[in-house]
């Protein structure tokens, strides 16, 4: 695919992002416009694999058809790219921005030299499918007079919607927020992905063509103003939990409970809501607006809130990782075409040396007390530096140190899905709390209840969501038809 030559002539060149002092100001998004040139070019180095690893298991979770759209973009056959991006991924407006691009990491030409720049590739198409005005609601024919109830609005509930939708079945998505999106509203900041011009976007697509959203509905067992699951699912030939892992881990610490430690997810959905409603100026947010912020936990979700809390004006900011720091290249037991876990600098971090002239992380360091100012505010975090022993992480003696801090946010992933929906269904879990639902079947131990996406599996990718959502749909059609043709 591409030029035959091209992976020999020329280097990656991956879109920038806008400039730090600029991007810092606002809460808009940080990529640049497409170089229709660069993209072009960067097409072109996409090699004849003779297996084509970007798209298989170790590559791409929904198995995109990288190496076609591809060339055709470096052939400048936007259209025809267009359409198979859309054969695989529901959104890959989505996912060309905050997708870590495993498909990067099991690109052929990555074995010697720097893979292709896929992920900006899969963002140029869609964004030039809306600008051209080739991206729009399609309705289905007709309908099977069969209904379908989705509980949560994330990646995996609206790829399954989008399905459902396609094979003709009347899908109602139930939300408990008031904006529709569940992590693609709320938990990934603006900046990553903007809300209205391209979440509410698709959203409106969607219910174009016929999805119906319910907002500020919480499904449970019919207490505290939430509808009953039981009542509801029974008005549905079939039903889908899609409500992704949202118990956070704790930091069980003493000082745990002083004012000014947060969960991650409390600090962004917040501020995104209030700048949704208000741009900000209701002030109903988490500020961190001359504070002294320590992010505890790596990962995208600790990097948004250090972009988030430098776009308030924090005074100082530092980012514990307890984990060593990663090698800049693969290590011997991370060969290609696995994930390579390298050491990455993504755009918090950059922000961050932007402004205090440093890389924020500090790694191998393991927090012990939250102190308290006396009048029940955190000042500070007392830690200890950490060292890996036999697979367990070991004190360093005499490592003691206390930093300073007035907002300390917690991100360090989640531990599964909330219980309220499947107890109220006598559900089964994994040994991790997750709703149990055997991969490629998606049932649940009720009868025509199934699960997916991060609820399923456990915290994992928007990407994942979305195939588990396209997987979970082709498994309810199945299941009200008798047969499906749904992909």
């Amino acid at each position: 695919m591409g030029k035959p030559t091209g992976f020999m002539e020329f280097e990656r060149n991956a879109a920038p992002y806008r400039a730090e002092a600029e991007r810092l100001l606002d809460f808009k998004e940080i990529y640049t416009p497409h170089d229709a040139q660069r993209l072009t070019t960067q097409g072109a180095r996409c090699m004849d694999c003779g297996v084509p690893f970007c798209q298989s298991n170790a590559g791409c979770p929904v198995h995109n058809l990288i190496p076609e759209w591809n060339d055709l973009v470096y052939k400048q056959h936007w259209r025809d790219a267009l359409d198979r991006l859309h054969r695989t991924n529901n959104f890959p407006e989505f996912t060309g921005r905050v997708c870590p691009a495993p498909c990067e990491g099991a690109c052929v030409l990555g074995i010697t030299d720097p893979a292709v720049t896929i992920k900006n590739i899969e963002m140029a198409i869609i964004d030039r499918g809306y600008e051209e005005g080739w991206v729009a609601a399609q309705p289905p024919a007709e309908r099977t007079g069969k209904t379908v109830a989705i509980v949560g609005s994330g990646p995996a509930g609206l790829a399954a919607a989008d399905q459902l939708n396609k094979a003709g079945h009347q899908v109602t998505v139930y939300e408990r927020a008031d904006r529709v999106g569940g992590l693609l509203m709320y938990g990934i900041p603006n900046m990553k992905l903007d809300k209205t011009g391209v979440v509410q976007r698709r959203v409106d697509l969607m219910r174009e063509a016929g999805v119906r959203f319910e907002v500020n509905a919480d499904i449970g067992d019919g207490s505290n103003g939430s509808l009953d699951a039981r009542e509801l699912f029974s008005r549905h030939d079939a039903a889908l939990l899609a409500t992704g892992a949202t118990v956070p881990r704790d930091l069980p610490i003493p000082g745990r409970s002083l004012r000014g430690v947060h969960y991650a997810m409390e600090f962004l959905s917040r501020n995104t809501k209030s700048l949704l409603d208000s741009n900000l100026a209701d002030g109903d947010y988490i500020s961190a607006r001359d504070k002294h912020v320590i992010v505890v936990g790596g990962g995208d979700t600790g990097t948004d809130c250090i972009g988030t809390s430098l776009r308030h004006g924090c005074a100082s900011l530092v980012n514990f990782e307890l984990f060593p720091e990663p090698p800049a290249g693969r290590a011997a037991d991370n060969p290609w075409p696995t994930w390579p876990r390298i050491l990455r600098t993504d755009y918090g971090h950059q922000e961050a040396m932007h402004t205090y002239g440093g890389d924020p992380r500090v790694y191998t360091i393991s927090s012990t007390e939250f102190i308290d100012d006396g009048a029940g505010n955190v000042k500070g975090i007392r830690t200890v530096d950490v060292k890996m022993v036999d697979g367990r992480f070991k004190d360093i003696p005499d490592s003691e140190r206390e930093w300073q801090a007035d907002l300390v946010l917690l991100a360090m992933g989640f531990l599964g899905p909330e219980h309220a929906v499947s107890d109220r269904l006598g559900l089964d879990y994994d040994e991790r709390s997750n709703y149990h639902a055997d991969y490629g079947a998606y049932r649940t131990a009720a009868d025509n209840v199934f699960a997916a996406g991060d609820c399923r599996r456990g915290q994992s990718l928007v990407v994942h969501a979305i195939n588990e959502g396209r997987e979970a749909a082709r498994e309810i059609d199945r299941y009200l038809m008798g047969a499906t043709e749904l992909p």
